[in-house]
């Protein structure tokens, strides 16, 4: 599939495409605010840049965009440009080595994405609370 656009003005558009502070992500930071919790966000520190980090109870949130992230990729795959099928493989292919990361270092990795943020917001801060409670318990258990 050829793109409809110039390179040039795919650059254009794409170069206004931001990494961090995206909109769904401002969407979960606000909900979370408005439950009282508190966290960091996008930990340098840490492997792939966690968008949410709860450093105490050692949990690290993605929000992932679908498209960048290849939300069922297989799918949807062989209608794109081999540049775009190598650069969406390889972002795939780095988060599931910074999840990986993350996990052996015990850390309770959430992966959340895109559409399940603008159709089930509730649902995605309570599955990321819920893994905020278990990682107190853990680190409870580990004092």
């Amino acid at each position: 599939m050829t793109d409809i656009m110039t390179r040039a003005k795919r650059s254009a558009l794409m170069s206004r495409i931001r990494g961090k502070n995206t909109g769904v992500e401002k969407l979960v930071f606000k909900a979370l605010r408005k439950e009282g919790v508190g966290f960091s966000r996008h930990a340098a520190t840490l492997a792939g840049r966690p968008d949410i980090v709860f450093r105490q109870e050692k949990v690290a949130v993605f929000v992932d965009g679908d498209f960048w992230h290849g939300w069922q990729f297989p799918r949807w795959m062989p209608r794109l440009d081999p540049w775009w099928r190598e650069k969406i493989e390889a972002n795939r292919s780095r988060d599931t080595r910074n999840i990986a990361r993350l996990r052996r270092g015990g850390w309770i990795v959430v992966r959340v994405w895109e559409h399940q943020v603008e159709q089930q917001l509730l649902s995605v801060v309570r599955r990321i609370l819920r893994a905020r409670v278990a990682g107190l318990r853990r680190s409870k258990r580990n004092d």
